[in-house]
């Protein structure tokens, strides 16, 4: 803001020397900008203006503490406010404002209320683990962060962190959990963006082989297609209980009625049926006990829960299920195997634990001592965990019926 010609300024000499007189007076030093002198000898900088026709003050701290630039620059801004019609004094509560509520929403305070929302679905087990991982691997680096100033380059730096040491399973999962928190002050009003977004594909992993997934978007218009695709009820059955269980197509199509216990709602699938050759307990939704039910009168009496029509001791071929999502205009989009993957991608989104997902797909433990350990282990959040999925897939298998 350009000054009056002629207009005599303060100087520094001149604060210094300003002595207390018996009333209080100011020293002037232009463009509204005063310094009151008390007689008590203290010295405060003051901003007078007129907005809207009406006087108006402002106070911009004590000298010595605000020097006399400091004190010019918080005038020019005073100033630019009041040219703008905006109360520089309601300005500055507004500011006091966004900077308390910022204060109180770092990534840590908001990481910890997410914490705290999701403890009626999760074991205590889990939930220690959850907290544990961002106190030790993003509270050191975000956490007194305000979620408004988390970007990409600061998730990725602590993910990068994690990786430098070998833990690059720990990585993806903290990238997990802090894409929930993030996600959780969206929805809470707290934060516009989730910086976590894509940023798995940067992580290190292993290389896999693809198959083709159905959408989770797509998942009412599927259950609409099984409705009325002319299907054998077991193959639709088989299809269903594939989705709710996640376990590998040829694990269900071997299924045995043996290894099923209704009353303590587990199927028992042993290791010389596993892909990786170590026994498996699958925990059974309602909707999973619920098709078993239904099923029971049809292949009951048989010791396979889905038996070939040509050679009854035999499990349905490995095409039965690839054929069926082909009449349902599937082909080249779907396949019985990427059920697993849907699932899993649709439970992280969620923010399940990884860990329990991971072993829900019965993934190879490359720690023996670990392996033997996981077998009995995340048990009971499995059960919650798919329980969770089941009524998902029930919620948008309605959505699609509704369409008919």
């Amino acid at each position: 803001m350009p000054r009056k010609l002629g207009a005599k300024l303060l100087r520094d000499i001149e604060i210094k020397n300003a002595k207390p007189a018996e009333k209080e007076y100011t020293l002037a030093d232009g463009e509204g900008l005063f310094l009151v002198v008390t007689p008590e000898g203290r010295r405060r900088w003051l901003y007078r203006f007129r907005l809207h026709g009406k006087a108006g003050k402002q106070w911009l701290g004590y000298y010595p503490d605000t020097g006399l630039a400091e004190a010019r620059k918080a005038r020019d801004g005073a100033l630019e406010k009041v040219v703008g019609g905006v109360d520089p004094r309601v300005a500055r509560k507004t500011e006091r404002v966004v900077r308390a509520v910022e204060a109180a929403n770092t990534f840590e305070m908001i990481a910890r209320e997410w914490h705290a929302s999701q403890l009626a679905r999760w074991s205590p087990d889990h939930a220690a683990r959850v907290i544990e991982s961002l106190e030790a691997d993003a509270f050191p680096i975000l956490g007194q962060l305000p979620v408004l100033q988390i970007t990409a380059p600061l998730i990725l730096a602590t993910v990068r962190k994690i990786e430098k040491r070998g833990a690059l399973d720990t990585a993806q999962r903290v990238l997990q959990r802090m894409g929930c928190v993030m996600r959780f002050a969206i929805v809470t009003g707290r934060a516009e963006i989730d910086p976590t977004h894509r940023l798995a594909e940067t992580l290190t992993a292993k290389k896999v082989e693809h198959r083709p997934a159905l959408p989770r978007e797509e998942l009412p218009e599927f259950f609409r297609r099984l409705e009325i695709e002319p299907l054998r009820q077991q193959t639709k059955i088989a299809l269903r209980l594939l989705m709710l269980t996640m376990v590998r197509p040829g694990e269900l199509r071997g299924a045995r009625w043996d290894e099923l216990d209704i009353d303590a709602a587990v199927w028992r699938i042993p290791a010389e049926r596993m892909k990786m050759r170590s026994p498996h307990i699958v925990p059974l939704s309602k909707q999973a006990i619920g098709l078993l039910e239904t099923l029971k009168p049809l292949t009951g009496h048989r010791q396979l829960l889905f038996p070939s029509q040509t050679d009854l001791s035999k499990p349905i071929s490995e095409n039965t299920l690839g054929y069926a999502l082909g009449r349902m205009g599937y082909k080249d989009i779907a396949t019985a195997h990427g059920f697993r993957a849907l699932a899993s991608t649709v439970l992280n989104e969620e923010g399940f634990d990884a860990d329990v997902i991971e072993r829900q797909l019965a993934h190879a433990e490359r720690n023996k001592v670990r392996a033997a350990y996981h077998r009995s282990e995340y048990l009971d959040d499995r059960r919650k965990m798919l329980q969770w999925y089941a009524d998902f897939l029930e919620s948008q298998m309605s959505l699609g019926l509704n369409r008919q």
